[in-house]
C-alpha cells in the first residue's frame, strides 16, 4: 500500500496483518483522488475520516496540502497504527481519536471540509450516514461529503447526493 500523490508520494504504508481492516485498494484510492483534484484546492481544509483503518486515506489527505485531519476508528491497533505512520512520516496537522463512528458524528460540534467514510462492509447503519452528516451539519457549506459503501446500497435518492463511481467491487458516493 502506497501515498498515491502530494509531497509524501511514493511512500509505502505497511500495516501488521493483524488490523482488522479491507483496505481501500491503491486503484480505487487512485481514481477517488483524480476526481477530487478537479474540484478541491486542497490547502488549509479540514478533513474528517470516519472509519479510518490503516489511515491511508488520512496520510492522502495530508500529503496533498490539507491543514487539518481527524482519523476516528474505534479499533485500538488502528489509531496506534495510524499514530505510528504519521510520527514516522513526520506528517502535521493529524490528530487520530478512538471513537465510535455514529457517536462522533452525534456529538461533534464542528464542521469540516471534506468527509471521507469507509466503514466496514457489514457494519450496520451505513444507510444512515449520509443523513447523520447532514442532519448534525458535519459539512461546511461548500464541502464535500465522500462514502465508501458496497453495491448492495443506492443512495442516488439522497437530497445531497452528487453523484456515484464504482471501482471493481468499491463504490464511493459523492454528496454535498
Amino acid at each position: 500500500m502506497r501515498i498515491i500523490g502530494g509531497t509524501f508520494k511514493r511512500r509505502f504504508i505497511h500495516p501488521p496483518k493483524s488490523l482488522p481492516v479491507r483496505p481501500t485498494t491503491d486503484l480505487a484510492r487512485e481514481s477517488l483522488f483524480n476526481i477530487l483534484n478537479n474540484t478541491i484546492e486542497w490547502e488549509g481544509k479540514s478533513v474528517l475520516d470516519l472509519f479510518s483503518g490503516t489511515g491511508a486515506v488520512s496520510y492522502e489527505f495530508l500529503s496533498r496540502g490539507c491543514e487539518k485531519v481527524l482519523a476516528i476508528d474505534t479499533n485500538y491497533q488502528c489509531t496506534s497504527f495510524i499514530k505510528k505512520t504519521a510520527a514516522e512520516f513526520e506528517m502535521d496537522g493529524l490528530r487520530v481519536m478512538r471513537a465510535d463512528g455514529f457517536r462522533f458524528i452525534k456529538s461533534a460540534k464542528t464542521s469540516f471540509d471534506i468527509i471521507f467514510a469507509d466503514p466496514p462492509y457489514s457494519l450496520e447503519g451505513i444507510d444512515l450516514l449520509p443523513g447523520l452528516v447532514f442532519d448534525n451539519n458535519l459539512l461546511s457549506p461548500e464541502g464535500i461529503f465522500v462514502l465508501e459503501h458496497p453495491i448492495a446500497y443506492d443512495f442516488s435518492e439522497h437530497p445531497h447526493f452528487r453523484e456515484h463511481r464504482k471501482y471493481g467491487k468499491v463504490n464511493f458516493t459523492f454528496f454535498s
